[in-house]
């Protein structure tokens, strides 16, 4: 049983979405690395649902969406297409995207190609490539195809270990980001999730195309819209330095928050609803930019 039912739902590209609300303006709530599917905002679908539309969609990779042992699958190009797509299958114009992690990349590749369908962007626990991982993940993240003589630590995130044992794997990689005490149900919800996909499936997700910084940092020096950005000081997936070098580019609001890991929507989501909605309306009240015809721009 949910807290709310949807109102609507579909699937376009092998991607399973759906709408919930409608209310003004649209946000669509978009999904991080494929370990986990749309289940992970179930902490802000009913609330934001009484106030404004709200669009989710499970990633390609898990959920009720498509899966693939083929990396192409999920570059960030074809994530991105996914985000496009099923803001035209849900009758999305313009929305404000709040992404999570890895979300963050493909929201930028869409904020780019398509400004003028993107109200404001909120970022949660970012995952971009401009600023370092944490030195041991980063060590094991070059090896990820090798086989190690360890599985300790970090040394887990790797495509042999997977294959060998994926519930231990996701198990290590839950309890990573969920550092907060008394995490249990989000933990127990976040393993849950994680077996509802497969290690070939989120070997390919690791072997797939990524943005690297370069073409992130000129993403953000070009977007124009409102930015937000929230980070936990205690994310052991993807350090804090990366929100805070993200909202340096972009001149956003940033939200520091102390004792929280990396997923702040789920173990603070009072705080961080409370944050978003102050974007979402900031977004309701600015005029929106005239929507494009004739495609993206080729200079801005």
């Amino acid at each position: 049983m949910r807290a709310l039912e949807r109102d609507e739902s579909g699937v376009v590209r092998g991607v399973y979405w759906e709408r919930f609300g409608d209310g003004e303006p649209t946000v669509v709530f978009v999904p991080p690395w494929a370990i986990v599917h749309s289940r992970v905002w179930k902490m802000q679908v009913p609330y934001f649902a009484r106030h404004f539309r709200v669009v989710v969609f499970d990633p390609r990779g898990n959920g009720r969406s498509e899966r693939s042992d083929d990396p192409a699958a999920f570059a960030e190009t074809e994530y991105a297409e996914d985000l496009l797509a099923v803001m035209d299958a849900s009758g999305t114009e313009r929305a404000v995207l709040v992404s999570l992690s890895l979300g963050a990349q493909r929201t930028l590749v869409v904020a780019d190609s398509h400004p003028e369908r993107v109200l404001a962007l909120g970022f949660v626990a970012p995952a971009l490539p401009i600023a370092p991982l944490h030195p041991e993940r980063a060590h094991y993240a070059a090896r990820f195809e090798e086989e190690l003589d360890t599985d300790a630590g970090w040394a887990k995130s790797n495509a042999q270990y997977w294959r060998r044992d994926y519930r231990g794997f996701v198990e290590f990689f839950i309890s990573r980001i969920f550092t907060e005490p008394h995490s249990t149900k989000q933990i127990e919800d976040g393993v849950a999730w994680g077996l509802e996909t497969d290690p070939e499936t989120l070997i390919a997700t690791g072997l797939a195309e990524n943005l690297g910084e370069e073409e992130t940092r000129a993403i953000c020096s070009r977007l124009r819209c409102p930015v937000l950005v929230m980070h936990g000081e205690d994310d052991a997936v993807r350090p804090m330095a990366i929100g805070e070098e993200l909202a340096a580019i972009t001149s956003a609001q940033f939200v520091r928050m102390p004792g929280v890991g990396h997923c702040p929507q789920a173990r603070k989501p009072v705080q961080v609803n409370l944050t978003l909605r102050e974007l979402m309306e900031s977004a309701a009240r600015s005029p929106p930019a005239p929507l494009s015809t004739t495609g993206p721009p080729t200079e801005r």
